[in-house]
């Protein structure tokens, strides 16, 4: 394993943000070709869907990446994950979710991502985030503070907005955890005003956080580190955050790949933890 100072840093490590860029955009088209036909779903043990565009993009984002930097492990999603004791060496390592959002790709909505983030000790250090159906790109490098949005209309500078102090937007998955969210809402919407709540599916919530389309996004159900890791580096590029009820940054690598519950804001300095008591 090479030494950490050999990680991508500087200019290197602009060039290796476009080129994944340019590999992302590779996974898109394998995933539109499928997306185009009639999908046939396979489900792994945990009895979540698996289609033939996981697969695809899979195989895109990691023979990549190993093309790439062939110095940096890559754990996937669909792929082996190595033992927690192996994986506490790597002072860096990739981590990618080829299809984040199978339901949403099985709906045909739209709403469902491709993720690749470098971790670097413990933190999602740079993030692509790639929304095939839009032929869209979000990305961010938390070492340089930028994040940016790529579309057919141009290469737009992102920033997570600041509070206006009322009327909040909230950001909720479509398919998990609204039960729990109610309570917090109700508390929420007794001292801000009215809430307005945006149902998305898959990174996307994270991403409009962070082009300033909305203030907060509770997770109050399970996901695991390659379903947030590329879009906590666009937000916390764009000046967000990505925080544990207990206030700390959500944290990779962990001997246990699923992720704690958690509230992404778009303004650190506003204390929305204060309605979601831990547990």
């Amino acid at each position: 394993m090479a030494e950490a100072e050999e990680w991508p840093s500087g200019s290197r490590r602009a060039r290796l943000l476009e080129q994944v860029v340019a590999l992302v955009g590779v996974a898109h088209l394998e995933i539109l070709q499928v997306y185009s036909r009639a999908i046939e779903v396979q489900f792994k043990a945990d009895q979540s869907p698996l289609t033939e565009a996981d697969l695809a993009s899979h195989r895109v984002l990691t023979a990549g990446l190993e093309r790439l930097t062939p110095q940096l492990p890559v754990v996937s999603e669909e792929g082996a994950i190595a033992d927690a004791a192996e994986r506490a060496t790597w002072p860096a390592y990739w981590l990618i979710d080829p299809l984040d959002g199978t339901k949403e790709f099985l709906a045909r909505n739209g709403e469902f991502t491709v993720n690749v983030a470098l971790i670097e000790g413990r933190r999602a250090t740079l993030g692509v985030v790639g929304v095939p159906v839009r032929n869209q790109v979000f990305t961010g490098d938390v070492s340089s503070g930028l994040a940016r949005r790529r579309d057919a209309r141009g290469d737009h500078p992102l920033r997570a907005r600041p509070y206006s102090g009322s009327r909040p937007t909230v950001v909720a998955s479509r398919r998990h955890g609204i039960e729990r969210l109610e309570g917090a809402l109700e508390r929420i919407e007794a001292q801000h005003g009215t809430v307005e709540l945006r149902s998305v599916g898959s990174a996307l919530k994270l991403c409009l956080l962070a082009e300033g389309e909305a203030d907060l996004y509770p997770r109050l159900a399970p996901t695991s580190e390659w379903d947030t890791a590329a879009a906590q580096a666009v937000l916390e590029a764009a000046g967000g955050a990505v925080l544990q009820l207990d206030g700390t940054p959500v944290g990779y690598n962990k001997d246990d790949i699923l992720n704690p519950e958690f509230v992404a804001v778009a303004d650190p300095r506003t204390d929305w933890l204060r309605y979601f008591p831990a547990r």
